[in-house]
């Protein structure tokens, strides 16, 4: 089965902390694709908040996402546009 490959950046002020790590983790979940995010040399399933979370990524953190199996177009396009769109987090980062 063919595995799609895209890099994403982090967008949002705070990095990928608890909220867009669940939101991420609550997406992903409706997909049978198995989906991994990496991080240098860090790979981590996509549907786990632990996984997630380890990553630890900041603001402007280079992403791979690598998605395999039936959806696997739909889940790599779900999961690209929540990093374009910050999570919905613009209006919350004000200081």
């Amino acid at each position: 089965m063919p595995q799609l490959r895209t890099e994403v950046t982090i967008l949002n002020k705070l990095g990928l902390h608890a909220r867009p790590a669940a939101l991420l983790v609550q997406t992903t979940s409706k997909f049978k694709s198995d989906i991994y995010l990496k991080k240098n040399d860090m790979e981590v399933n996509a549907k786990s908040i632990l996984g997630v979370m380890m990553l630890a990524a900041e603001q402007g953190t280079a992403l791979m996402v690598s998605v395999a199996g039936e959806d696997a177009q739909e889940a790599s396009r779900a999961v690209v546009e929540l990093f374009k769109n910050k999570f919905d987090e613009d209006g919350e980062e004000q200081e």
